[in-house]
């Protein structure tokens, strides 16, 4: 006897079990995001929450030997940290699929970002209210690039701290989208790279007229 009750569609590029999907034969294009912000700000939370596919994290263990290194200041909590950089998947639909490489976040680490930045649609920068000026040299090296961005603010409970006073500490331009969100939500991780995407169809239309 066969059952009657229908089942939610699974999400495009996604398996009924819920398993890791090949990408589709039909796929003819393939966009690029990258992920950029300061140490601890969610960059792999946010790859995490909205892949399709259990994603390529290069994670290790924070040691003694980052003492001094790293400053843990609003995020003495954190216990691992990126050393190369994220990955994930969307497929848009038959023929798109969308790539996200999240940057890691340290300093020593910024020398990788100009590679990530190459070829990409356009970039993410999270920024974390409290560690705003973790934030200052993803924006100045997107800037410089040409590439284009929007600015998400990930909301760690801060309610004291409006969009407005975000973009006034970020001196940033009126032009750019500012956005809050929750990286630990997929559909809120969503939004953003939504945000991102009419961003720079606005500018490639905006180009074109």
């Amino acid at each position: 006897m066969h059952s009657t009750t229908s089942e939610p569609a699974p999400e495009p590029g996604t398996p009924p079990d819920g398993s890791a999907s090949p990408l589709a034969d039909s796929t003819e294009q393939a966009l690029k995001i990258a992920v950029v912000g300061g140490f601890g700000v969610g960059k792999t939370t946010l790859v995490r929450s909205v892949s399709e596919i259990r994603p390529l994290t290069t994670e290790e263990t924070m040691t003694r030997a980052g003492d001094g290194v790293d400053d843990l200041s609003g995020v003495e909590g954190k216990r691992t940290t990126t050393v190369a950089f994220d990955f994930g998947r969307i497929t848009l639909d038959a023929t798109s699929v969308l790539y996200l490489f999240g940057a890691p976040g340290q300093e020593r680490f910024w020398f990788l970002w100009d590679r990530l930045f190459t070829g990409a649609l356009g970039a993410v920068v999270l920024v974390d209210t409290r560690r705003l000026e973790d934030s200052f040299y993803a924006i100045d090296r997107l800037e410089a690039q040409g590439t284009p961005f929007i600015v998400a603010h990930n909301d760690f409970g801060d309610t004291e701290h409006t969009l407005d006073e975000v973009r006034s500490a970020l001196d940033l331009d009126p032009a750019v989208p500012l956005v809050r969100c929750d990286a630990r939500e997929r559909e809120s991780a969503k939004r953003v790279l939504i945000a991102l995407v009419h961003h720079v169809r606005s500018l490639i239309t905006r180009r074109a007229g």
